[in-house]
């Protein structure tokens, strides 16, 4: 997922710190059923990267991923299964 993903621990050139921003809620979606939540904080990576298994899914089938970070932006994806 690219996000760049802020501790809010770190500081700029000029000695300011940057302020914390980062993914909070991740949701995926399989056949618009929520098959996993996740919770993320500051300590995850800068454009992270999940992997999970779903048992039942077929090919064709539809997938979505939608994320909220700590500033109530958005963004949502969609795949079809191979």
């Amino acid at each position: 997922m690219n996000h760049d993903m802020e501790t809010g621990l770190r500081s700029d050139a000029g000695g300011k710190t940057i302020p914390a921003w980062f993914i909070q809620t991740v949701v995926i979606r399989h056949l618009e059923k929520t098959v996993m939540t996740l919770q993320c904080g500051p300590a995850i990576s800068k454009n992270p990267f999940f992997q999970f298994t779903l048992r039942n899914a077929r090919a064709g089938e539809k997938i979505s991923v939608q994320w909220t970070d700590n500033r109530g932006e958005t963004r949502s994806d969609e795949a079809t299964i191979a």
